[in-house]
């Protein structure tokens, strides 16, 4: 391995270590996801002017549909709980359960002394608010870098014009660029995966919705979608929503709805193996490491940026030829 690669791995390293101190994971979530998408429509699209054209109402559409749905969550979720906690005692106790809460002032209580780090939480959503319109620039920024790569990705502008075709700085500028080249597949593979799942579910849990009229569908159905896109994790907080949800009209209701939560997570273990288990050659374990390592470096995107870290250490290291284990035996 020559010293450039070497550096090029040390220079992305640090740039990943980086975001992680400065709190930049959301704008470079916001380039690696404007990016995807670019280079999506640009395998039918050949014109690049075209793709801009469609990316921009792409994003239109989402900034819009989020703002919907953001309302929505904030005027549904409350309603929601206060609905539900009470069905689920009536139902507990009907049935000889016994809850740690009697209201859902009790709920609360109990998560605060459950969930340690919920203040922590709290404060990070307070922070975030304070610096929302930073952030919102920010990401603003990193969508038109996606869209300056997307045009142009070269580093070194004038590799042809130098009188040194394998000078240091073209040299580096490509190991660079290479290393960069294969956190973005990393990142494909592993978002494209996970949204196929998400959209999966998604839609099994949309026809579930409505088909037994369940109230704050849209509100659950965006949730099961954005959950979705969380590994693990996320499935269990938009089924916890939903069999809160489910409560409000009738404990039966909300045992069918857990049952088929559970039957949809049965074809989501093959599913996994499919799509992703051939993708994605890492064990539980180590993904449920990286998403606790992640939440606590980068909060949320450090959630979502960490099986694309993983994927992306196991590709580059499968690629690095190593000396084979000196046996104990020859040492002694």
């Amino acid at each position: 391995m020559t010293k450039q690669r070497r550096w090029s791995y040390v220079i992305l390293a640090l740039i990943l270590v980086l975001i992680g101190f400065l709190q930049l994971g959301a704008p470079f979530l916001a380039l690696l996801f404007s990016y995807f998408v670019l280079t999506r429509l640009g395998r039918f699209i050949p014109n690049k002017w075209v793709v801009l054209v469609i990316f921009i109402l792409i994003w239109a559409v989402i900034g819009y549909v989020a703002g919907h749905f953001v309302r929505a969550a904030i005027n549904a979720l409350p309603k929601i709980a206060d609905n539900a906690v009470p069905s689920a005692i009536a139902w507990a106790e009907e049935h000889n359960f016994n809850l740690p809460f009697e209201d859902f002032e009790g709920l609360k209580a109990t998560a605060m002394t459950t969930i340690k780090d919920q203040a922590k939480y709290l404060g990070d959503f307070a922070n975030f608010a304070r610096h929302a319109s930073t952030t919102l620039v920010f990401i603003i920024i990193a969508i038109v870098c996606a869209v300056s790569i997307f045009f142009n990705g070269r580093i070194d502008l004038s590799r042809g014009s130098h009188r040194l075709q394998n000078n240091l700085y073209s040299v580096c500028c490509d190991e660079i660029a290479e290393r960069f080249a294969e956190f973005y597949r990393s990142f494909s593979t592993v978002i494209g995966a996970q949204m196929t799942i998400s959209a999966i579910n998604t839609v099994l849990t949309a026809i579930f919705v409505f088909v037994v009229g369940l109230p704050y569908a849209p509100v659950v159905v965006g949730l099961t979608f954005l959950c979705g896109l969380f590994p693990i994790v996320g499935n269990v907080v938009s089924n916890t929503v939903i069999v809160f949800v489910a409560f409000q009209v009738s404990g039966k209701l909300a045992i069918f709805a857990l049952i088929f939560l559970v039957v949809v997570h049965k074809l989501e273990y093959f599913l996994n193996s499919k799509i992703i288990g051939a993708r994605i050659r890492n064990p539980i374990w180590l993904t449920l490491i990286g998403l606790i390592i992640g939440e606590k470096l980068m909060g949320v995107p450090g959630m979502i940026l960490s099986p694309v870290i993983l994927n992306y250490v196991r590709v580059e290291m499968s690629k690095i030829e190593a000396a084979p284990a000196i046996p104990r035996s020859t040492l002694q």
